[in-house]
């Protein structure tokens, strides 16, 4: 399966407030997508799946990705 890149959009509960994100990653498909941002979130800041929305995600192209990391990651 080939992975492809993916900006996520949504916000998510901090203290009383909802916090905007803009994400890029590498996946297979949506699916993989929600799991890593719910992961990521959860292990990274100790917030609950129901505290995140997921407003967005598109897929891009190589020439889209703004995040440094995963510029590295396809360039490697």
């Amino acid at each position: 399966m080939k992975t492809k890149i993916f900006r996520i959009q949504g916000k998510f509960m901090m203290g009383n407030k909802f916090k905007p994100f803009t994400k890029e990653l590498k996946a297979i498909n949506e699916d993989d997508i929600h799991e890593k941002i719910y992961s990521d979130f959860g292990s990274k800041h100790g917030i609950k799946r129901t505290k995140i929305v997921i407003e967005e995600i598109k897929e891009i192209s190589i020439d889209e990705v703004q995040d440094p990391i995963v510029k590295s990651l396809l360039e490697g």
